[in-house]
């Protein structure tokens, strides 16, 4: 990939529009991004919320390379991104693992593809199971564990390729009210540990004020930014933040942006 421009952060997304074609012969044109303007900085954690169908997965899947803008500029270390990378790993909602391969054959699936050494991946394998802590459960297939356990799988399998970028797409949202709680402060020591830069999609605003450094609230559709807040405590951040002063301001006001979004959207159909 060849160099574009100087632009300050890890991901810029600049100008960025996408445009999908209609479903259906001679239908319109679903315009799911305009003008977006956001950028990312060097091992930050950056939020995005907003209404259903407001660009959120979009925006991320366009940086893991699964699809491209069709306007504007969007960069990784100021170069356009053209395709997937192991630079980038991707954490969806569903674990996705191989129901045939135990909790270490689907750990080491990707870098033993990409033909890592097997001491190296085994070596591997162990410090990240240890780090999502799953150390004993390495030859339990995906059925004899449980949904967030999965989802531990999932983000070890992620991290074992060092990747600089995670992107989570709505990593918990499956999983019940305890068991995020616990997988939200598990990224949190991650993040302390590793220091990718994190890209993470939720619906839920509470979470995302808890992870990120940074929340950004889309606009209904066509997706752009309304609001950016910036979230000082320091990471990784006890359980009593939730319950904070500064929280519930933040809260508060991310709420009522997504809500005057989602009254804006009922309205203009």
């Amino acid at each position: 990939m060849s160099q574009d421009t100087a632009v300050e952060g890890k991901i810029v997304f600049s100008q960025v529009d996408k445009i999908f074609p209609s479903p259906s012969k001679g239908g319109e044109k679903v315009s799911a991004l305009v003008g977006l303007d956001l950028s990312v900085q060097l091992s930050e954690i950056v939020s995005i919320v907003g209404p259903t169908g407001c660009g959120k997965s979009t925006a991320l899947n366009m940086v893991a390379g699964f699809d491209s803008p069709s306007n504007g500029r969007l960069l990784l270390d100021g170069r356009s991104i053209h395709k997937p990378g192991p630079d980038r790993a991707v954490v969806f909602q569903h674990a996705a693992l191989f129901p045939w391969m135990n909790v270490f054959e689907n750990v080491v699936f990707g870098v033993k593809s990409r033909g890592m050494p097997k001491a190296e991946y085994t070596e591997s394998a162990a410090k990240f199971v240890k780090a999502v802590g799953l150390s004993g459960f390495e030859k339990h297939y995906p059925y004899q564990i449980s949904g967030g356990m999965q989802q531990r799988v999932q983000i070890a399998r992620a991290l074992i390729s060092n990747p600089e970028v995670l992107l989570m797409d709505e990593p918990f949202g499956a999983l019940d009210y305890q068991t995020r709680i616990l997988m939200q402060q598990l990224l949190l020591e991650l993040w302390e540990e590793f220091r990718p830069t994190i890209l993470f999609i939720t619906h839920d605003v509470t979470e995302a004020i808890y992870v990120s450094d940074r929340v950004i609230v889309m606009g209904a559709r066509p997706g752009r930014v309304k609001l950016e807040v910036t979230v000082e405590e320091p990471k990784p951040r006890p359980l009593e933040f939730l319950t904070s002063e500064t929280f519930t301001n933040l809260e508060h006001q991310i709420l009522e942006t997504v809500q005057h979004e989602i009254t804006a959207a009922r309205a203009a159909h």
